[in-house]
């Protein structure tokens, strides 16, 4: 996503958003179709948020529509006054999809997401769930470890925490339910969207916690103790209607161990989701604290709560493997590399040499297949222990299949 000003005077009082505004650094101030009524409150938002901003997208989709918009008029003889006067609502902006076989903009998938989990009154939530469902499942059909990759990459920041947690859980149910555990198409998309849905009833507070230095309050507990079910009742007002969905939502932070085969439909897929859910959160940072290594993240949903091999887990780990895409890892080469794709087994990726063994940056990446001896795997590195800029524009080709013939 690239952002582009926009002054307070483009913005009409009394009309709906053409487009989502944003601050300056990409965090959502109104979404598209908001109606700002008075100046004072468009100055406040243009106080908090550093100015102004949308995506540049918007910005040229709003010119299109504009141009159209007057050359229909002019067409129709309509007069000077009205034509200075012309408006373009939310509903004439260009909003095509973008063709999957585009490459991926991941920090407006991001977007995207924060949005959507944001904007939970909408009547068009379930249009456009299903929108960013389908386009996190078509990449990571094309290519699973680029997705994986920009999802745990972006997982490693705090901005817009909620949204890239519950993508990146979504993409890692989907995985597990298509290439491990044999779930029907209808089952991975059900356990795809309630996976990005799980949070709905807490995504504001989501966010502020991973920025939050001072321990959770009783309140702030209280809250997150009653997500999963604030979570199920809004996704009913907002039209879902599938109960396995619901349930399996409702159910996700229940800690049960057993194998699938005993457990209803809902909480089969409550269970996946716990378990990737738990993944997730290991990774992630905290303001109040740093996240573990990948490894280590995986290594605790593995195992159940009795220590005992967790079924989703194992699922979970055999299809995005002990070292996951996005992760950092040290070699018995003694260089410190990015995994760039999972490998013939869980234990041996494909990764990309980013620092030597003298502890010096390369200055291009170097490809390793940690199969070999000398470049076996031997421990993952944190994140936070890596001080090298990672760069996914870069990176992400690395990742594409090799049989892949896009440039990108």
């Amino acid at each position: 996503m690239r952002l582009v000003p926009v002054s307070i005077e483009s913005i009409r009082l009394g009309q709906p958003l053409p487009f989502p505004l944003m601050d300056r650094d990409g965090v959502l101030l109104a979404q598209r179709s908001f109606v700002i009524t008075s100046r004072s409150d468009l100055l406040d938002f243009s106080n908090r948020g550093g100015g102004l901003f949308i995506d540049v997208a918007d910005s040229e989709a709003h010119h299109r529509a504009y141009v159209g918009e007057l050359n229909s008029m002019v067409r129709d003889g309509r007069s000077l006054g009205e034509i200075a006067g012309a408006k373009i609502s939310a509903k004439k902006l260009d909003t095509r999809e973008a063709d999957d076989n585009e490459r991926p903009d991941w920090l407006d998938l991001q977007v995207q997401g924060n949005t959507l989990l944001r904007d939970s009154q909408s009547s068009h939530f379930l249009d456009r769930l299903d929108r960013l469902y389908r386009q996190l499942d078509a990449q990571s059909h094309r290519n699973p470890d680029g997705t994986l990759f920009a999802l745990i990459h972006l997982s490693t920041e705090t901005r817009m925490y909620s949204a890239t947690h519950a993508m990146l859980v979504s993409v890692m149910c989907g995985l597990a339910a298509r290439e491990v555990l044999n779930w029907p198409p209808e089952v991975v998309t059900m356990v795809g969207k309630a996976a990005l849905t799980m949070n709905v009833g807490m995504t504001e507070l989501q966010d502020r916690l991973a920025l939050q230095t001072e321990p959770v309050t009783p309140a702030q507990r209280k809250l997150i103790d009653e997500h999963p079910t604030r979570s199920m009742e809004k996704l009913m007002a907002l039209g879902v209607t599938d109960a396995i969905w619901l349930q399996a939502v409702a159910q996700h932070h229940i800690h049960a161990p057993g194998p699938l085969r005993t457990r209803t439909p809902a909480e089969r897929l409550a269970r996946l989701i716990q378990r990737a859910d738990m993944f997730a959160a290991r990774l992630a940072p905290r303001a109040s604290r740093v996240p573990v290594a990948p490894a280590a993240a995986m290594q605790a949903c593995y195992f159940d709560e009795n220590r005992q091999i967790d079924e989703a887990g194992a699922a979970l780990l055999k299809a995005v493997g002990i070292y996951q895409p996005g992760s950092f890892v040290r070699l018995n080469s003694d260089e410190v590399a990015i995994v760039i794709k999972r490998g013939q087994n869980t234990a041996t990726p494909k990764v990309a040499v980013l620092i030597n063994r003298s502890g010096m940056p390369t200055g291009e990446p170097m490809v390793r297949d940690t199969s070999l001896p000398d470049y076996k795997v031997v421990a993952s590195v944190p994140h936070r222990d890596v001080r090298v800029q990672v760069n996914l524009e870069r990176l992400l080709p690395l990742t594409l299949p090799v049989n892949s013939d896009r440039p990108w």
